[in-house]
C-alpha cells in the first residue's frame, strides 16, 4: 500500500503569491458572498449599536443639528424619579418571572417525559401559546383581568369571593403581568428542557428504581444533575429576555397604577416618543446593554466551558 508525499510548495517551485493569488481566483464567488454576508451584518446589526452610542452622548431630536453634551443625558437619567423606580420594577419583574417562568416549565417538563401516552398532545398543548403574537395575548389577558365582566372575576364571583383588581391596584399589577410572560412563554422553555431530560441515560433511573427511589428523589439526585447545564443557560437566558419586558406593560398598563409597573424599556419609549429626548433614550439604552452584556458574557463562559 503505497502513501502520497505532500511537498512543500517552495520544492515544487510554487511561490506563496501565486498560491494564494490562486486561490483568491478560485473561490471569489464565496468571498463575494461572505463579503456581503458581512456587510449586510455590519450595517443591521453593528452600525446601530455604534450609533446608539454616540447618540448617548449627544442632545439629539432628528430635527436640529445633534449636539455634543457629553454626560448631561445620563445626569437627567439618574435626577429622574422614574429611572431608579424602572429599574427596580424590572428587577421585581425578573425575580418573579424567573420563579414562576423558571420553575413552572420545569416542572411541566418533567410530568411530560414521565408519561407513557400522548405525550405529542400534551406537548402541543403547552406550546400553543407560543404560536399567538405576544400583542394577541396581552389584549387576551387585559380581557381576563378585567374587573367588571372578566374571565377571572367571573370565576371568583361562581365560588362566592370577591373580586381583583388585577391590573388597578399596585400590590397585584406586577404579578398579573408575570403571569403574562410566563404562559405566553411556557411553551419554548418547557421544550428545551424536555429535550435535556431526553439525552439523560434510561439505566440511571432504573438503577434509581432498583434502589427504592420515588419520583422526587429520582429528580434530585438523577434529573437535576444530569440536566444542570441546561438549567443554568436557561437561566441566564431568562434572565436576559425578562430584563427588556415591554410589551404586556406598554399594552396592559402603561406603565401605572401610579409608576409600579414603568419598567426600563417603557420608560426608554417614553424618552424617545413622548419627549422626543432621543439622546437620553439611547444613555439608558447603554445602561441596559452594559447589564445585559455581563450576563451575555457569562452565557459565552459557559457554553464555551461546556465545549
Amino acid at each position: 500500500m503505497s502513501t502520497a508525499v505532500r511537498l512543500p510548495s517552495a520544492a515544487l517551485g510554487v511561490r506563496p503569491a501565486a498560491r494564494l493569488r490562486r486561490r483568491v481566483r478560485e473561490n471569489v464567488t464565496a468571498y463575494g458572498l461572505l463579503c456581503a454576508a458581512l456587510l449586510v451584518f455590519a450595517a443591521f446589526s453593528w452600525y446601530p449599536i455604534v450609533r446608539g452610542v454616540l447618540l448617548s452622548f449627544q442632545q439629539v431630536n432628528f430635527v436640529t443639528a445633534p449636539t455634543w453634551v457629553g454626560l448631561e443625558n445620563f445626569e437627567k437619567l439618574f435626577a429622574d424619579p422614574q429611572f431608579g423606580e424602572a429599574w427596580l420594577n424590572t428587577l421585581l419583574f425578573t425575580g418573579l418571572a424567573l420563579v414562576f417562568g423558571f420553575a413552572v416549565p420545569f416542572v411541566i417538563a418533567v410530568l411530560l417525559n414521565e408519561l407513557r401516552h400522548g405525550k405529542a398532545y400534551f406537548r402541543l398543548v403547552v406550546y400553543l401559546p407560543v404560536m399567538l403574537p405576544p400583542v394577541v395575548v396581552a389584549l387576551l389577558w387585559k380581557w381576563f383581568y378585567d374587573p367588571g365582566p372578566g374571565l377571572f372575576n367571573t370565576a371568583l364571583h361562581a365560588v362566592g369571593l370577591p373580586g381583583l383588581s388585577w391590573l388597578n391596584s399596585p400590590t397585584t399589577a406586577m404579578l398579573s403581568l408575570v403571569l403574562v410572560s410566563t404562559w405566553a412563554n411556557m411553551g419554548s422553555a418547557t421544550l428545551i428542557y424536555l429535550a435535556a431530560l431526553q439525552t439523560i441515560p434510561g439505566d440511571l433511573y432504573e438503577a434509581a428504581e432498583l434502589d427504592g427511589a420515588n419520583l422526587w428523589r429520582r429528580l434530585w439526585h438523577v434529573t437535576v444533575p444530569q440536566t444542570r447545564f441546561a438549567l443554568l443557560v436557561m437561566l441566564l437566558l431568562q434572565i436576559v429576555a425578562t430584563m427588556q419586558v415591554f410589551t404586556e406593560p406598554y399594552i396592559m398598563t402603561g406603565g401605572g397604577p401610579g409608576d409600579s409597573t414603568v419598567t426600563v424599556l417603557l420608560l426608554l419609549y417614553k424618552y424617545a416618543f413622548f419627549y422626543n429626548d432621543f439622546g437620553t433614550a439611547s444613555a439608558l439604552s447603554l445602561m441596559l446593554f452594559v447589564v445585559l452584556g455581563v450576563f451575555g458574557l457569562c452565557y459565552v463562559r459557559l457554553t464555551r466551558r461546556a465545549d
